[in-house]
Formats: C-alpha cells, structure tokens, sequence
C-alpha cells in the first residue's frame, strides 16, 4: 500500500480549529458569569426589600427593638443606605430616647445622601442630639455660652408665638361668647390622643415636620402634662 506523500495539511487543519474552540469556551464562561451576578443582584434586593418591610411592620407595633434589628441587617454603604440610617435616626430619637446613636445614624445619612429629600430635617436633629448627647455623656446639664444664647433666643420666639396664639384664641372666644368656648378651641388648635411610644418630639414631627416645635405643644397643654418624658396613653393633647 501506498502512503500519502504530503500528510501535513490534514494536522494544520486540526490545530487550525483550536482557536476557535477556545475563543467559543471564553465567551460561554463569560456569559454564565454575568447570569451569575444578574442572579445575585436580584436575590440581594429581594432580601433588602423583605428586611425592609418586616422592620417597618415591627416598628409599627411598638417593637422597636427588633425592628432595630431588622434595619441593621439591611444596611450596607451603597446610596439606599441612607434611608436605613434616617429610619434608624428616627427610632433611636423618638422612641428609643438615645441621641448618642439617633445622631450616629443623622451623620451616616449626610454622609450617603448629603443632598437628599432628609437633608434639612437630619441637620436640625444633628443640632439638638448634639446637646442631648453632650448631656447625656456627661451627667449634667451644662452647655456653651454660645448654645445656652441660641436656646434662650428660641425659647423667647416660642413664648411670643404662643402668646400671639393665645391673644388670637382669647379675641375670638369675646366675639362669639361663652357658649361658643369649645368651637373657638377647635379652631385655634387640634387635639391629638397619645399613643404609645410617642414623645414631644415625635408629636412635633408629625404635625410640623420639624423636632423644633415640642416645646409649644409642652407650653399649650402644660397643666395636663406631669412628665414631659413621660406621656401618658390615651391623653389628649392640644396642638397648637
């Protein structure tokens, strides 16, 4: 038997198609790879979303430690974040009544969204735990000359608006007599019942959208309330 003279073009063609075998390998290990992560990131923002949720359920029936809890797990320092710290501000703030960690979390907020749609409210409770926390850590009552004249300051604004507020209800209360006492109340401020869990401070953020008005709503129902600390459930309060 006779055997071919030239055999090399028949081992060139093989090698020839390891190339391209190679280069097909790549391209499918690179596709299960994105799958991968695609899959990933849908599994991470179902379990965000769940935590989420089950901390906001838990905060709405007054376990506030667990919905702590709940918040903490979903944290991470991507954007979103910055949400999980105000709602974790807010807890610590107005029901739990630690500045020291309601103002770690105001800060991480700036720190992740420094423009965003809770920017001014975080930065006016930053100024207030500031000093609860400062008294908080120390013992005492004893702040800066320069904080003691900002809150004599706000103090006198607060005691003339509710002295303007009160000439106004007085003024009303002559013109359409005795009898109509109770309708003159009503116009010149809602009554809100306390719930439990609430303070000054959260009451004020309700109806004002701000901290900064506890102080009014304290001056208005002053004879009813015995402990500003303290609320008492199912008291109602009158908001100025």
């Amino acid at each position: 038997m006779r055997c071919p003279d030239n055999p090399q073009p028949l081992r060139s063609r093989s090698f020839s198609l390891w190339p391209a075998t190679a280069n097909l390998s790549c391209l499918c290990l690179s596709l299960l790879f994105v799958c991968g992560l695609a899959g990933c990131d849908r599994v991470g923002n179902s379990r965000y979303a769940q935590l989420i949720q089950d901390a906001d359920n838990k905060s709405a029936q007054g376990d506030f430690e667990r919905a702590v809890n709940l918040y903490e797990a979903a944290l991470d320092d991507s954007p979103r974040g910055a949400e999980v710290h105000y709602k974790l501000a807010l807890l610590y703030d107005d029901k739990l009544n630690d500045p020291v960690s309601a103002l770690h979390h105001f800060k991480r907020y700036l720190a992740l969204s420094p423009n965003g749609p809770h920017a001014k409210d975080v930065k006016d409770s930053i100024k207030r735990d500031e000093i609860a926390a400062l008294t908080a850590l120390s013992g005492d009552s004893v702040i800066t000359r320069a904080e003691a004249a900002r809150l004599r300051n706000e103090n006198l604004t607060l005691h003339k608006e509710i002295e303007e507020r009160a000439a106004s209800r007085t003024a009303l209360q002559k013109l359409e007599g005795n009898d109509s006492r109770k309708a003159g109340l009503k116009k010149a401020g809602q009554t809100y019942v306390v719930r439990s869990g609430d303070t000054l401070v959260s009451i004020s953020r309700k109806f004002y959208k701000s901290p900064k008005r506890w102080k009014a709503i304290l001056e208005a129902n002053k004879k009813s309330i015995r402990d500003p600390k303290d609320l008492t459930v199912g008291q109602a309060l009158v908001i100025p």
